[in-house]
């Protein structure tokens, strides 16, 4: 069997692969992976990063962004987000944007992946999944770069806020809010809950 083949053999539908993944079944990675993207087993996301395609009776399938973020930062340690997913909160937030966001540990910066692009965000703290207190924190730190009235989406987030789980929200803006989460929803939490960070 020929190293390409041996290198095929390890290939599954569906995955994200970085380079690094498989020099180990071949002895010349670089001309391997050539040969595998003209042949269409392989398809080049963007630098040292490709995707083996899967393909469904409905055409090729795009990779799943959970799959393509780990395989990129080589970490599973991230939040999938989209600012769509403030329209769930009930305050005015209506829009839809393509934009994927991700929260992470390493990286940062808009990366463009075959024909889709996503907005790395580099933070210390962010939870394991989406929650309405996070969502209403993450909103009030980033409206300024929503589209819909801002003064509506923070005074609708304030009223929002007294029907959520207090003790949640205040763990969200003590670990995730900046100055001005913290401020607008200090009358909602007390002054004192969060205050201090300030």
């Amino acid at each position: 069997m020929t190293k390409l083949n041996q290198l095929k053999k390890h290939l599954r539908s569906g995955q994200v692969y970085r380079r690094s993944d498989l020099e180990p079944w071949s002895t010349s990675v670089d001309r391997h992976l050539a040969e595998l993207v003209r042949e269409g087993r392989l398809e080049k996301l963007s630098g040292g990063l490709y995707y083996c395609p899967k393909v469904t009776p409905f055409g090729v399938e795009p990779p799943e962004d959970q799959t393509l973020v780990e395989a990129f930062l080589n970490d599973d340690r991230f939040l999938l987000t989209s600012p769509n997913a403030y329209n769930s909160l009930g305050v005015g937030a209506t829009q839809l944007y393509n934009q994927t966001v991700v929260y992470n540990h390493k990286r940062h910066g808009r990366y463009q992946f075959g024909h889709r692009e996503f907005d790395f965000r580099k933070k210390p703290h962010f939870p394991k999944k989406l929650s309405t207190e996070f969502l209403l924190v993450d909103l009030v730190n980033n409206v300024k770069h929503l589209a819909e009235d801002k003064e509506a989406l923070l005074e609708n987030a304030l009223d929002r806020a007294a029907s959520v789980d207090q003790r949640r929200l205040s763990k969200a803006v003590k670990q995730y809010g900046g100055v001005a989460s913290k401020k607008l929803f200090a009358p909602v939490l007390g002054r004192d809950t969060v205050a201090h960070d300030v």
